[in-house]
């Protein structure tokens, strides 16, 4: 029995566009401009606004939290009264009934606090992870929706990195410093109302000295926040750099061209950078820090010195039962306000990591479904290309297609064929709307495709490239990507149509083997008919071959060659053709010259014109030059 396929995959990188044919630079950084105000000027987003907003679904709940805090707060503090009635009362007066009461209701209100802790733990933990989650899925769900020109000047470790170690760096701030924040702050008012209920001035000696430890946190954390950037940034590297050298790709080359030696040293560099920078943001005002948690402790002693000098006719203005509570409130006060600048400072490191991912969740969309998108429930296939412009970049000197004009109705085909460089890849990439038009447009049985729902596109067209991709999973899986629901026959009649069942059934695992990463362990013929199978099951109307046998030897592109036609009959097609054997019998064959269509005719009407598809034929089998002259 075949496995259903699996509820997720990991992301497919798709194949940057080649430089010569006009494509995006590769490995660019990305660039983001803040969102315009009314008069064209720039301004940041507001940041706190933003990350409050993340809280905002979960808000019954942190409200829980905050009463839960709350009531923690007020039994802490209750604990030093009970303290100064059991010192100043029930020991001197000898109340042995009242010093028991006193003492159960001590244990008592640690019992208390400590359930009402483990409480709020768990449910702030609880929300903490579901924003945790909610900003994962937004940022993979926002980069789904990015055009394949992001992808393009992207590294793919970028990405895992920001959704990997961005967002997994800020869970400590997401899951506890919001309540830390909440819990300490409460606890240092609670304890400051406590205080000077108990005797004012020895409050404002303890808190002296407080505006000035908030100035330290507040600097200390400034410079973790700009060490914290840079840390994450190199952290992105090395990611990249692990991903592109460790691919089976990345060994292949790596070791063919004698650098596995290089790119060990390369990341060892990597790594030593990264470990500075670590070390850096770990000590980075470490010693300010400690310098407030020395004088924070000493602060008991200042104030036993203090009470000590307040002596009013020969005794002490303040009880002693009140001196051990103030002190036991203070060191109450004092923990909670370390805490308290150390999450500031936390807080502020974060910000640095939100910044990173809001940049990918502020990326424009560039291709979006209309709010009332077309849906067509039969598809016939009819294709147009009218007056077709396209550019990679608004300040590119030379489109890259420039007023194409093409016409591939239902059933039949075309082939596309050119110098490398004249826009045919480009040219397919627009049907299934991977980038849009700058001018013309492209249509589907009459409809501009930018009108179309992305699911009557996704039904309508399918694309098989030169560059297959498949998933490191079962072959079955890979298959089920195209058509989840279908069933072990239609997998194993798709498989045969690609010519494919017999190598697939031989396997000692069958459809359950796993093809490995990006598929090496199969050929790259293997690989084209998996894809062709995986094309087949979906059963598109319109088909886009790009360069699909261009990479393959002679024989086994014969039997790809096979599988292509099977797949090719009754569709559109439109194949991006590098080498013209596998052309000849289109129905018609469109030759484009700096993404211009330069001539349209079938073989025979352009081998007779004798142009530049006449070239490219001579070029390609030099020894055909005596029958195109016949001809």
């Amino acid at each position: 029995m075949l496995p259903p396929v699996p509820l997720a995959h990991p992301s497919d990188r798709r194949a940057p566009a080649r430089p010569n044919q006009g494509g995006p630079p590769l490995r660019r950084t990305i660039d983001w401009t803040p969102p315009e105000t009314a008069e064209g000027e720039t301004r940041p987003p507001s940041q706190w606004r933003r990350i409050l907003a993340l809280f905002r679904p979960y808000a019954g709940r942190l409200t829980l939290v905050g009463l839960l805090v709350a009531a923690s707060a007020v039994v802490s503090v209750a604990s030093p009264f009970l303290i100064k009635a059991v010192l100043d009362t029930a020991i001197p007066q000898g109340r042995t009934g009242l010093l028991s009461l006193l003492a159960l209701g001590m244990v008592a209100a640690a019992v208390v606090n400590s359930v009402f802790n483990v409480l709020q733990t768990l449910i702030s933990t609880t929300v903490g992870q579901r924003v945790m989650h909610d900003l994962r899925t937004a940022v993979y769900g926002h980069l789904q929706r990015q055009s394949l020109a992001f992808f393009t000047r992207t590294r793919t470790g970028e990405v895992q990195s920001r959704i990997a170690n961005d967002i997994g760096g800020m869970q400590s701030t997401v899951t506890s410093t919001a309540t830390s924040l909440v819990s300490n702050f409460t606890a240092v008012v609670a304890s400051i109302v406590a205080m000077v209920a108990l005797d004012w001035r020895l409050t404002i000696v303890s808190l002296l000295l407080l505006p000035m430890f908030v100035w330290i946190s507040r600097r200390v954390g400034r410079e973790r926040k700009k060490i914290t950037g840079e840390r994450q940034k190199q952290l992105a590297a090395m990611s990249s750099a692990v991903q592109e050298s460790l691919s089976v790709s990345g060994i292949l080359l790596g070791r063919t061209m004698g650098r596995t030696d290089s790119l060990a040293r390369e990341f060892t560099a990597q790594s030593d950078q990264l470990a500075d920078l670590e070390v850096r943001a770990s000590m980075a005002g470490r010693w300010r820090m400690n310098t407030i948690q020395i004088v924070m402790a000493a602060m008991p002693a200042a104030i036993y010195w203090a009470a000590g000098l307040t002596v009013a006719g020969g005794a002490p203005i303040v009880s002693v039962g009140t001196l051990v509570a103030f002190v036991t409130l203070q060191q109450g006060m004092f923990r909670p306000t370390v805490s308290l600048l150390f999450t500031g400072v936390e807080v502020q490191t974060s910000l640095a990591l939100f910044q990173r991912i809001f940049e990918y969740l502020d990326l424009p969309v560039d291709i979006t479904e209309r709010p009332d998108p077309v849906t067509l429930p039969e598809i016939r296939g009819d294709v147009r290309f009218e007056a077709v412009d396209f550019r990679y970049d608004p300040e590119q000197p030379r489109p890259t297609l420039d007023g194409v004009d093409l016409a591939v109705p239902a059933g039949t085909s075309l082939a596309v064929v050119g110098e490398t460089g004249s826009g045919k890849t480009t040219l397919s990439h627009l049907v299934p709307r991977l980038y849009d038009v700058t001018g013309g447009r492209v249509t589907i049985d009459g409809v501009d495709v930018r009108e179309l729902s992305f699911e009557t596109l996704a039904r309508a067209v399918g694309v098989v490239s030169q560059e297959t991709y498949l998933f490191h999973a079962s072959v079955a899986e890979n298959l089920r990507f195209a058509k989840p629901d279908a069933s072990d026959a239609e997998l194993v009649e798709a498989a045969r149509a690609a010519q494919i069942h017999d190598t697939i059934d031989a396997l000692p695992e069958g459809y359950d083997t796993l093809v490995g990463e990006r598929g090496y362990r199969f050929s790259g013929g293997e690989k084209q008919r998996l894809a062709l199978a995986r094309t087949i099951l979906r059963n598109p109307p319109v088909l886009i071959l790009d360069e699909a046998t261009s990479a393959l030897d002679n024989r086994t592109e014969r039997a790809v060659q096979q599988a292509v036609d099977t797949l090719a009959a009754g569709r559109t097609t439109i194949t991006i053709a590098h080498r013209l054997s596998t052309v000849r019998a289109a129905d018609q064959i469109a030759v484009l010259d700096h993404g211009q269509v330069a001539e349209l005719g079938t073989h025979e009407e352009l081998v007779a014109l004798d142009g530049r598809y006449a070239a490219l034929l001579r070029r390609e089998v030099p020894d055909t030059a005596g029958v195109l002259g016949h001809a």
